[in-house]
């Protein structure tokens, strides 16, 4: 066993026991592992261990790594997209995450728009209003939400996603998660849309995100190990 494959069976025990809390099955949570600074061998090691899904922060990464992993698996963008990018981020990645303006989700629909192509999205929330990141602010979600399923007929609303404030402490973390999934509940009712996924959860946090409703785990150190330093 490779010890990217240990360290994948060990996150999805993890997985399984904060299931169980949550009286869900551990089948309801999506492994999807973060693969910033890592090659493209690590990666393969990943999928030969049963991952199905690759999250990446940049598009520029993406670019140089994907072509030289063989292996099938799907690609989630889980940074900011930039509207110079999102041409590049169409070739590249199967899911986008950080929808988080109507300007983006435009740009995506002129894009798809002659094509019968139709991408699945997530809509990045900021629900602790920090400046420094990127999302929209949880009182605006329900525009840019109602925005997407009406005006952008080639973009799928999935689910939302966010990254709390770090904090040592995960159960600092719960609060934000609950008010996405509320959050999301809302949205699914209003707009009569399917439930809609929970992107929430890293490494460091994930066991409560996953006792909040998360449906998708993003973990990056806990499967690849410590990131590489840049060549």
């Amino acid at each position: 066993m490779s010890e990217v494959a240990g360290r994948v069976a060990a996150v999805r025990a993890r997985i399984a026991a904060a299931c169980s809390r949550a009286g869900r099955e551990a089948r309801s949570v999506r492994l999807l592992a973060v693969s910033k600074t890592q090659g493209p061998e690590a990666v393969a090691e990943a999928i030969a261990a049963g991952i199905d899904a690759i999250g990446e922060n940049r598009v520029q990464e993406a670019q140089a790594k994907r072509p030289h992993v063989a292996a099938p698996a799907r690609w989630h963008l889980i940074g900011p997209l930039q509207r110079n990018k999102a041409r590049l981020a169409l070739e590249l990645f199967d899911v986008i995450e950080t929808v988080d303006r109507i300007e983006i989700a435009d740009r995506l629909e002129v894009l798809l728009a002659a094509t019968p192509r139709v991408l699945p999205v997530l809509l990045e929330v900021n629900v602790g209003g920090e400046a420094t990141k990127s999302g929209i602010a949880l009182p605006d979600l329900a525009r840019l939400a109602d925005h997407v399923v009406t005006s952008c007929p080639h973009l799928a609303l999935r689910g939302v996603m966010t990254v709390p404030p770090y904090d040592p402490d995960p159960e600092r973390s719960r609060p934000q998660f609950a008010a996405l999934r509320e959050a999301a509940e809302r949205l699914s009712a209003d707009l009569g849309l399917p439930r809609l996924e929970l992107s929430m959860g890293m490494s460091e946090d994930f066991e409560v995100a996953i006792e909040e409703g998360a449906t998708e785990v993003r973990l990056g150190r806990i499967v690849f190990g410590d990131r590489r330093q840049p060549t």
